[in-house]
C-alpha cells in the first residue's frame, strides 16, 4: 500500500502536468496570427508531407490564416476576445494550486475541472456548426476535454485514497 507522502507527491506531479497544459494552452492563445502564419507556411513548405496527404487541413489552416489576418488588419479589437480566453486558462490554472497545496480539502477544484472538460463537448457540437467549424476540427477541440479529464480522474481517485489515509490516521 502506498504511503501518504508518496501519494501526495504523485498527486502533485499529475497536477503540475495539468497546470502546465492549461498555462501553455493559455499562452498560445495570445499570438494567434503569428502561430497560424507559421503553421500555414510549415504545412505548405516543400518539406511538409502533410500538404499532399491532408489537403483539407492545409486548406482549412489557410482559411483560418486569411480570416485572422483580415480581422487583425481591420478589426484588431475582435482578437481581444482570445486574449480573454488566454487569461481564463491562466486563471483556471491558478485555481489548481488549491488541490496542489491541500488535495483533500480542495477536491472540489478537481470536480470543477472535470465538469469543464465535459462542457467542452456540447460547446464544440453546438457552436462548431454555428460558426462553420469543420467536424474534424470540432473533434480535435473535443479531444481537449476527453484528454483533459483523464489526469483529473486519476488525481481524484488518488485524493480519495489520501482522504481514506487521513481518516484512518
Amino acid at each position: 500500500m502506498e504511503g501518504r507522502k508518496a501519494l501526495r507527491r504523485r498527486i502533485r506531479i499529475w497536477l503540475v502536468v495539468f497546470i502546465i497544459g492549461l498555462v501553455l494552452s493559455g499562452l498560445t492563445a495570445f499570438p494567434l496570427s503569428t502561430e497560424i502564419r507559421w503553421a500555414d507556411e510549415l504545412l505548405r513548405s516543400d518539406a511538409s508531407p502533410i500538404a499532399g496527404n491532408f489537403p483539407g487541413l492545409v486548406e482549412w489552416i489557410g482559411r483560418v490564416r486569411e480570416g485572422l489576418e483580415a480581422t487583425d488588419a481591420k478589426y484588431p479589437f475582435l482578437l481581444y476576445g482570445t486574449d480573454w480566453l488566454a487569461f481564463a486558462h491562466l486563471v483556471i490554472a491558478v485555481a489548481f494550486y488549491g488541490p496542489f497545496r491541500d488535495p483533500v480539502r480542495n477536491i472540489w477544484v478537481i470536480d470543477f475541472g472535470m465538469i469543464a472538460c465535459a462542457g467542452i463537448i456540447p460547446l464544440a457540437l453546438i457552436c462548431g456548426p454555428i460558426r462553420g467549424i469543420p467536424l474534424h476540427w470540432q473533434l480535435i477541440d473535443m479531444s481537449f476535454g476527453v484528454f483533459g479529464v483523464i489526469p483529473l480522474l486519476v488525481v481524484r481517485r488518488m485524493i480519495k485514497r489520501l482522504e481514506a489515509y487521513e481518516l484512518a490516521a
